[in-house]
């Protein structure tokens, strides 16, 4: 899962960044209004948003958001606990309100919750006659199964999610691996050739394509 988090406390901050990396997210960690608005026209399964911010309400970040046509799910996390506060917050665009000080496991249940009501999780995705069974783990071409590692089923998952269209290598490292990858890394050209020598090789048509200088897409269509 992509989570923008939105925390000025550098304390606070550090925690729920490690905590939700170690829980297999990919967390990109802003401390204020002016750095989340620079991220927020990004790819995010859920963000988490402090309202007490250096320069601002996190909640004007959201409601600039819904207005904008963004429904991305977000939570806000407050030290305001008057119902007042909290209903204004639900009102303005806030999927859900969490209080200081929360435990980690209330924080980490309250994002299942929130990216559970808000978006569909298909059980299988289908690109041509490529099949990937997101609960088994296992993905068939045809009548063929394909083992893939770990890695390869995440690269998989992520293309087969987003059919049609370029996915640029910076962007897949930052989704498949973690982010403290040198950005100067092959290990995308890598995997991709992995990943099409499994599900490319002795099957048509080719599913996987390299679009020069920009990055890679998974279709039917030639390119």
């Amino acid at each position: 899962m992509r989570i923008l988090l939105v925390e000025d406390d550098p304390r606070i901050g550090r925690f729920l960044e490690r905590g939700l990396r170690e829980e297999g997210n990919h967390v990109t960690l802003v401390t204020d209004l002016a750095q989340a608005r620079t991220k927020v026209e990004e790819e995010w399964d859920v963000w988490v948003v402090d309202r007490m911010l250096p320069d601002g309400d996190g909640l004007t970040l959201v409601r600039e958001a819904r207005r904008a046509g963004n429904r991305t799910p977000a939570l806000c996390l407050t030290a305001r606990d008057r119902v007042d506060e909290r209903v204004e917050g639900l009102h303005g665009g806030a999927d859900d309100y969490i209080l200081k000080p929360f435990s980690f496991e209330e924080l980490l249940a309250r994002i299942a919750a929130v990216t559970r009501r808000t978006r569909a999780h298909p059980e299988e995705l289908v690109v041509a006659d490529l099949l990937i069974d997101l609960a088994g783990h296992r993905v068939h071409r045809g009548d063929v199964e394909i083992k893939l590692t770990a890695r390869e089923f995440e690269l998989l998952r992520y293309l087969a999610e987003r059919p049609g269209r370029v996915v640029s290598r910076t962007r897949l490292l930052e989704a498949v691996w973690d982010t403290s990858h040198d950005p100067g890394t092959n290990v995308v050209d890598v995997y991709v050739s992995y990943l099409r020598a499994k599900i490319d090789k002795g099957f048509e048509p080719p599913l996987l394509h390299t679009v020069r200088g920009v990055g890679y897409v998974l279709e039917a269509q030639p390119r």
